[in-house]
């Protein structure tokens, strides 16, 4: 074929396809073509070849003048119609299907190739300047919208003084504190008429209490000048003092909800990192900086602990929420920090019963888990609040000021947690720990490092307990149970297993309750410096055999990792080395039920291999987190066991008197290096009885403390290093 015959082809990107695809517009709507056979056509958009014929045309441009102008052959309008309309359902045919349109058509197969590369590239142009424009006419909206907006940020004015905001001058976290304290001052006058209306119907009369500007609360003195802060009295006393208080408590605690909103979002400068290296730690200085009118001054002689830990945790907020309110469901939810719990008063309850705007005053026991750590005395007010869906906040702040004769050593600053909502019962949970606390007089021993340090009580504790409790909770509502079964275990239906974990639970809240100091009174002249020795009364103690319970507890320290320990004491293969009750024999597990992700978060049932000689079992629960672990036991009689697992029986009737260990690490660990060493804690209850004087035998306490002794001694020898 004749080169005047062929169809100029312009391959130079996207622009020179528009520059073709436009020609054909102007002349039929159609892609271009024309009459000739096949070495005419164009190429394809993106192609970066050239036909050989152009290229040689282009090298004559350079050197001659330019050739004669080219004949354009049109479609017809038939042809055109035909090719599209194929084109709208295949834009892309093959070479059968190019050769059956060209005998339909009487077009070079050729032709119909180069026509839909051209269509192809038109039809992409086109979209492409239509998405263009739409997103120009979007970007114009914007820019409009913004524009707006900065003009009525301009133009703003203060609703109480009607002066300028100058919002363009602040920075973020002021203005969020002042949208945060218009709330809250709106806040305290709802809650303050609601304390009136309910003065009102009782026939108290209501304390007058001008202003409703955001107050600064000074906690260092008293009304008589006194330090408010000295030795700690019971939390039986009575609360008139608090409830006279009602406006000044409300506006505390909303005061304190702002605090901890701040507290719970805002990151550096305000926080830093922790002596553990994952808890973040309180910057003081930029704390009394942002705070200035916070809670006041802090106390000479008041050392401060402050603390920050987010985690994930399996439970919706209300969930958690409602058992942050109750106190019993509180103390059982942190049985290894929280010793005892009391609601003393509830100021404020939501109608609807969903915690939202509840407050009351409630009074706490935190413990380190050991006879030789004294307890933490706080009163405080607690109050909830939704910030929106799905986002509640908890804050406790202690109103010791407030109350006559009141001298705790241990003061709450705002702490509390925010919880949001995030998928499928799963919670995000920000815990802020702060409180002051007067230890001068407290003699921790091998505790010393990890009190004196904060990760005896750190944020991190809680979030760890947490987690781990609402996984236990998940797994006892799920309706299959997660269980080790072999050719030596017995079987267990899911009513049987439900039991085994109640049982087990039942292990976990005995030990605890006996390590309390305040549960029950310490035996004179027991004991010596390293043990405790207590006495229990159990007369209708459900689950405990009625008499004189004596309960005997020391700590020590051995030089491996938590981890270590619990791996080995939890192992029944090597209880025969340490646990007087084997009394040398191997003991094998017969059942176990899971009750969280990690395995060794357990329920177990042991018994000795050479089971003629006994009818005892033991009932073992076995509980780990990144901060503490626990291997509680207790045994219990074979039969009652059957019954519980087997015939329906209630649980809480197995008598169990527990024994075990906690296990807390000494606090010298860093992450990713020394794993520092352990600090345990080993509690033993028996049943024992009066002499004939009315008092323990000597021989009782004797027997009692050679238990603990020995268990100690045995498990000091089976690591590699002796302990000072």
């Amino acid at each position: 074929m004749s080169q005047s015959n062929m169809v100029p082809v312009v391959n130079n990107g996207d622009g020179d396809n528009n520059e073709n695809n436009n020609n054909v517009n102007n002349n039929n709507g159609g892609a271009d073509n024309t009459n000739a056979g096949n070495d005419s056509g164009v190429q394809e958009l993106g192609s970066g070849n050239t036909s050989s014929g152009n290229h040689g045309e282009g090298l004559e441009n350079n050197q001659a003048p330019p050739p004669k102008k080219k004949r354009y052959n049109r479609h017809s309008q038939l042809q055109i119609q035909e090719l599209e309309s194929f084109f709208r359902e295949c834009p892309h045919p093959d070479d059968n299907q190019r050769n059956a349109l060209g005998v339909q058509l009487g077009l070079d197969p050729v032709q119909i190739k180069f026509w839909f590369q051209n269509k192809r590239t038109q039809s992409k142009n086109q979209q492409e300047r239509h998405d263009n424009s739409e997103l120009r006419t979007a970007n114009n909206q914007l820019k409009f919208e913004n524009q707006r907006l900065k003009e009525a940020i301009r133009q703003a004015s203060c609703p109480k003084c009607g002066g300028k905001t100058a919002i363009g001058e602040m920075c973020f976290e002021e203005h969020h504190l002042r949208i945060l304290n218009a709330r809250m001052t709106e806040e305290i006058k709802q809650l303050s008429a609601t304390a009136e209306t309910i003065e009102k119907l009782r026939g108290k009369p209501v304390m007058s209490h001008p202003g409703m500007s955001p107050p600064t609360f000074e906690f260092g003195m008293g009304s008589n000048g006194r330090d408010v802060y000295g030795n700690v009295g019971n939390h039986s006393r009575e609360t008139t003092g608090a409830a006279d208080n009602k406006p000044i408590i409300m506006e505390l605690a909303v005061g304190a909800m702002e605090e901890l909103l701040v507290m719970a979002q805002v990151a550096e400068p305000l926080w830093m990192g922790g002596v553990d290296g994952t808890s973040l730690a309180l910057n003081l200085a930029e704390y009394t900086r942002t705070f200035r009118k916070g809670l006041g001054p802090r106390l000479n002689g008041f050392r401060t602990e402050a603390s920050r830990e987010t985690g994930i945790v399996a439970m919706c907020p209300i969930g958690i929420v409602e058992m942050l309110m109750d106190e019993n469901l509180w103390s059982t939810m942190f049985l290894g920090i929280v010793g005892r719990a009391k609601n003393h008063e509830q100021i404020c309850a939501d109608a609807a019963g969903n915690f939202n705007g509840n407050l009351q005053i409630m009074s706490a026991e935190y413990q380190v888990v050991s006879p030789l750590v004294s307890t933490r005395d706080s009163y405080f007010v607690r109050y909830s609040k939704q910030q929106g869906e799905g986002l509640w906040t908890v804050v406790d702040v202690s109103i010791d000021h407030l109350l006559p004769n009141l001298h705790p050593k241990c003061r709450r600053r705002p702490s509390g947690c925010l919880i949001q909502e995030i998928h499928s019962g799963y919670s995000k949970v920000t815990w802020v720990e702060h409180v002051e606390v007067d230890d001068s007089a407290g003699s921790y021993s091998i505790f010393k490092h990890l009190i004196c340090t904060g990760q005896a009580f750190a944020a991190n504790r809680w979030v760890a307990a947490l987690a781990r409790q609402c996984e236990r909770i998940s797994s006892m509502l799920a309706t299959n149970f997660q269980s080790v079964d072999s050719g030596e275990h017995i079987t267990l239906t899911n009513h049987g297993k439900m039991s085994m974990l109640k049982i087990a639970e039942r292990v976990g809240r005995s030990f605890f309750n006996g390590l309390t100091s305040s549960m029950g009174s310490t035996f004179s002249g027991a004991g010596g410096e390293d043990i405790r020795v207590m006495t229990m009364k159990s007369v209708d103690d459900l689950g405990k055999p009625p008499g004189i319970i004596l309960c005997a507890a020391t700590s020590f320290w051995v030089p491996v990792p938590p981890n270590t320990v619990f791996d080995y004491l939890r192992d029944e293969t090597n209880r025969a080395q340490w646990d007087v009750l084997c009394e040398g024999e191997m003991m094998q597990k017969i059942a176990e039920v899971i009750n969280g992700r990690d395995n060794r978060n357990c329920a177990s049932l042991l018994r000795k291999v050479n089971t003629c000689q006994t009818k005892m079992m033991i009932i073992q629960e076995t509980s780990t987190d990144p901060t503490a672990s626990f291997v509680l036991y207790a045994p219990v009689d074979m039969k009652s066991m059957e019954i519980a697992l087997h015939g329906g029986g209630d649980p809480d009737f197995v008598a169990l008197l527990p024994v075990g260990f906690a296990i807390l690490p000494d606090g010298t660990g860093q992450p990713g290096g020394n794993e520092g060493g352990s600090l345990l804690t080993v509690s033993f209850q028996r049943l024992v009885e009066l002499g004939p004087s009315g008092q323990l035998s000597t021989t009782s306490v004797a027997t009692t403390e050679n238990f603990i002794r020995r268990t100690v001694l045995r498990i000091k020898a089976l690591f590699p290093c002796q302990t000072a």
